[in-house]
């Protein structure tokens, strides 16, 4: 389907004189999308998307068809006439470097995921009833829970940075010990509610640059979403690595670089998110082996940064 050509270039440029019709437009570029998972990718209300949808449809930057009760739409260069494609090369130019956009990119190939897993690309289109469904039968959790169980009876793991035991409550059922660390004691005394009744679990209060554990006492050590709020991560990966036994695994989730400087403020985030490959880096700096990173999937009603996950392995010798 052709987008409209009648347009004037004035009304074209002033289509795209907002931030939030740009992203939306690189986005469809890439993608045919509906209304509610174009809302998704840049996180905005439905109806706020459907507004800026009409503007650009009515200024002839994107088509638009039915398919049943979902409206999709669809941004193609090639049915530009001329002077509009230039316009459009040179805008998105301008806009490259947006903060923003990598989060879009990421939160798009979660909603293509999301139509691929299910067996008809209704669901994904129109909400994800599928997973709604799933949700409210089984809960959310389910499937962690089950996946934990391949983790050895027998080990003994580090929750770093426990804060209100989210992960030591996962863990604890599916190994035989856990150490809850933290170093602020209003947060260890939230995890020992939360985990109140697991007698598996040890709760110690240390700053993670000087860890008061033992050399290789555990097979497992884990951060997750603690190193963007310490001036030295390296001085905590140094710590991991010298807890782990040989063999032993270190996992670190923690948020992409971004620009929400505010979140220093906010959050007290001493770091603006890493790069994946600044945290391998540590990793390997600390002696550690078999270094990967990669990108995890982002829910599409996630606010936050993009986050990665990197894992590494202690040597046996």
């Amino acid at each position: 389907m052709k987008a409209q050509a009648g347009q004037s270039i004035t009304e074209r440029l002033s289509a795209l004189a907002d931030t939030i019709r740009l992203r939306i437009l690189r986005v469809l570029e890439a993608e045919e999308l509906s209304v509610g998972e174009v809302a998704s990718i840049v996180q905005l209300p439905q109806s706020t998307v459907s507004r800026h949808l009409k503007v650009l449809a009515d200024a002839g930057w994107v088509a638009r068809r039915h398919e049943g009760t979902a409206t999709m739409y669809r941004f193609v260069l090639d049915d530009l006439p001329a002077p509009a494609r230039a316009l459009w090369l040179a805008s998105r130019d301008q806009v490259a470097d947006l903060a923003d956009l990598d989060d879009d990119r990421r939160r798009l190939q979660s909603v293509l995921a999301e139509r691929r897993f299910n067996s008809e690309e209704f669901f994904g289109r129109v909400g994800g009833e599928w997973d709604a469904i799933r949700a409210s039968l089984f809960g959310h959790v389910f499937t962690l829970d089950a996946l934990l169980h391949f983790v050895p009876r027998d080990w003994t793991v580090a929750d770093l940075g426990c804060g209100t035991g989210n992960a030591a409550e996962h863990l604890a059922p599916c190994v035989a010990h856990v150490y809850a660390v933290d170093q602020s004691e209003t947060m260890l005394n939230a995890a020992r509610k939360r985990l109140d009744g697991l007698d598996n679990v040890s709760f110690v209060r240390s700053d993670l640059e000087r860890l008061s554990l033992d050399d290789a006492s555990v097979d497992a050590a884990v951060t997750i979403l603690v190193l963007h709020h310490m001036a030295e991560p390296h001085l905590a990966i140094n710590e991991v690595a010298r807890i782990l036994r040989p063999g032993g695994v270190a996992l670190v989730v923690d948020m992409v670089r971004h620009e929400r400087d505010e979140y220093r403020t906010k959050m007290g985030h001493v770091h603006l998110g890493f790069e994946p490959d600044t945290i391998t880096a540590m990793l390997e700096s600390a002696g550690l082996t078999d270094v990967a990173a990669r990108y995890l999937t982002t829910e599409p009603d996630a606010r936050g940064p993009g986050v990665f996950i990197a894992r590494a392995a202690k040597p046996n010798s």
